[in-house]
This record gives structure tokens, sequence and C-alpha cells, in this order.
């Protein structure tokens, strides 16, 4: 039988009060619904939990790292590719409105890999550093800045080819 240490529990509930709310919108930004990214944050704090023996020092990296393998699972199991919006339910908008940009790069980034995606997404949305990316996803420092780089090239020809894209910078490393 475990025993749970108080100082276990503490542990958890620091994490859990300091990264929850980082890992629902990590889920809500894969997933796009808020009662899937709360089912997968509850996932990963349960992973959290269950070996928080193994959990390093710097959590928010590792814990994102869960998410990513939890989502790699689903998707695998359900045979479904992430959800994506389909070029026929693109909403009409003003071209020159920041929604449309919006809705264009996004379209361009559907179109790159997994590993293209999540690369740009863990950078550029979750505001990691590129040594907390590489931890995510597995690899060193400077393999994790190559693959950014040939993402965001990828992804900028993506963009040039739509009609009227206006130039984008796709943000800087940290």
């Amino acid at each position: 039988m475990n025993v749970v240490h108080e100082r276990d529990a503490d542990w958890f509930r620091g994490i859990y009060a300091r990264h929850y709310q980082d890992v629902v919108r990590y889920g809500l930004r894969r997933l796009g619904g808020i009662a899937a990214a709360e089912e997968l944050a509850q996932e990963v704090f349960l992973v959290a939990w269950r070996r928080r023996w193994e959990v390093p020092a710097r959590t928010l990296p590792w814990l994102y790292g869960v998410g990513r393998r939890l989502l790699a699972n689903h998707w695998r199991a359900e045979r479904a590719a992430p959800p994506v919006l389909a070029a026929g339910e693109m909403p009409e908008v003003d071209r020159h409105d920041g929604i449309a940009r919006l809705v264009d790069v996004r379209t361009a980034l559907a179109r790159l890999s997994d590993d293209d995606q999540e690369i740009l997404r863990l950078v550029g949305w979750e505001q990691l550093s590129m040594s907390e990316a590489a931890q995510v996803v597995g690899c060193g420092t400077a393999t994790a800045k190559v693959r950014l780089h040939r993402a965001r090239r990828r992804l900028v020809a993506l963009l040039r080819e739509q009609p009227a894209a206006a130039p984008v910078r796709i943000g800087g490393t940290r």
C-alpha cells in the first residue's frame, strides 16, 4: 500500500496551482474545446502524480511532453488527425481583417507536418525557450533550433502561396 506523504501532496498542489492553466491552454490550442482541454489537463496531472518521483525541477516542459504523448496516443487510437478546419469550413471574412490573417496562418499551419506544427506552437504559442521546447519534443537544443528554423521557412512559404497574404513575421527565439 502506498502512503501519501504530506510533502508529496504539497508538491502536487504547488505544481497544479502553477501550471494547470498553462496545460489547459496547451490542450485548448490543439483540441479546440475547453472540455477536451480540461480532460487532457486532468490526464497530464494524473501522470504527474503517478510519476512524481521522476518529474524534473523544470516541470512545465515535462508536463507539455506528457500532454504531447497523451494526444499522440489518443489520435493514434482514434485513427484521426488533430482537428483542423477544412477549406470549405473557413469563415468568410474581409482579407484586410486581422481575423483573415489568423485564418491564413491556421490554414498554412495545418498543412505542415505534425513535427513542424508542434515546434512552432511550443515556441510561438506556449512561449517556451528553445531548451524547453527541445525537452518537450525529445531532442537537443541545437536540433530544436534547426527544426524551428525549417518549420518557420516552410510556414512562410505556405503563407506566400495564399492570395493577398500580407507579410508575416513568425516570432523570435529566446
